[in-house]
């Protein structure tokens, strides 16, 4: 009996500490690590963000950019910080890549850092090259069917988002198709302009004037529901795979060990930001999509993107550069 009121106590002290951090935070600047160089697009999600919060709270949230190892050097850094809520990590789709495909990594993707939320996503669109005789998904499939191994795709690399949503799509269609690599996306662009190559799944900012000119023709776009950015282009899911999804995202982690009520603040705080119009007005511009989910979403999220791209990486048998 004395040891369950013992018990009892001790849990009720810990929730009331917790509370109180969760009231008093942040009392001190926070640090906002991104995985990649300034300008691109994680980091201009982590900027805005960083600005609202830093406006909200009074105290400031910089972003400290640690690119290297396709961003394992600052999620490392991350993970290796006080769980204390004063280290934040802008998380991105190499989260779930890189634990995909590397056996060892300095840091337990599932285990060291935990989940706030998805601040944002921003679909591939499939691109082909307007000299082949394809209109939509469904003629995609049909013409690779009847053509194996004469449709060749770019992308940005090996192990890339683009490679691995186009070997998904290859894997669920039962199609063959050669994936050329490039190094960078604008040289595989270049290409499918050209028509050195006749498709690609790149990010949409960087298309979206092409399809307008007539460069490429948009099929879809990978996401599950419509991109903003191009409101009259079908899903994959709609046109023609039910259930297929794949997109670049990024969103909030910290350490593990962080109490509940900051994890909280964060997540309510950050959620409001994501709704303001500045915010969304910036997202728009890059391509992007807000989210603001809750911690168990998104941790939910990472797991799936984990388990979908270790089985697409084992049946393609890709290897990282």
């Amino acid at each position: 009996m004395r040891r369950t009121i013992l018990l009892v106590v001790m849990i009720l002290m810990t929730a009331v500490s917790w509370a109180q951090e969760g009231a008093s935070f942040p009392a001190k600047p926070v640090r906002f690590i991104v995985g990649f160089a300034p300008g691109g697009g994680t980091d201009v999600v982590a900027r805005g963000v960083a600005n609202k919060l830093t406006e909200m709270w009074k105290q400031q949230v910089a972003v400290d950019n640690r690119p290297g190892a396709a961003t394992i050097v600052g999620t490392e850094l991350a993970a290796r910080a006080p769980a204390d809520g004063y280290t934040m990590l802008l998380a991105s789709s190499s989260y779930a890549i890189n634990a995909a495909f590397q056996k060892k990594l300095p840091y337990d993707p599932l285990k060291d850092l935990v989940a706030v939320t998805q601040t944002a996503f921003q679909p591939y669109v499939i691109v082909v090259y307007p000299g082949i005789p394809v209109r939509s998904v469904k003629d995609l499939i049909t013409y690779a069917r009847a053509n194996p191994g004469k449709l060749n795709y770019g992308s940005p690399g090996s192990g890339s988002g683009g490679h691995l949503a186009a070997e998904l799509f290859r894997m669920v269609t039962q199609t063959e198709m050669v994936h050329v690599p490039y190094r960078g996306g604008a040289l595989a662009l270049t290409d499918l302009l050209g028509g050195q190559i006749q498709m690609m799944f790149p990010t949409i900012l960087t298309v979206v004037p092409h399809i307008k000119t007539g460069g490429m023709r948009s099929l879809a776009v990978t996401s599950s529901k419509r991109s903003s950015a191009l409101p009259d282009v079908p899903t994959v899911a709609e046109a023609a795979l039910p259930g297929f999804e794949a997109a670049s995202w990024n969103g909030v982690m910290v350490p593990a060990g962080t109490s509940p009520a900051i994890i909280a603040k964060l997540n309510r705080d950050i959620v409001q930001v994501l709704k303001s119009s500045d915010v969304r007005d910036m997202l728009a511009a890059d391509g992007a999509e807000p989210m603001g989910n809750t911690p168990e979403q998104f941790a939910k999220h990472i797991r799936d993107e984990i388990k979908k791209w270790t089985k697409v990486i084992s049946v393609a048998g890709i290897k990282p550069e």
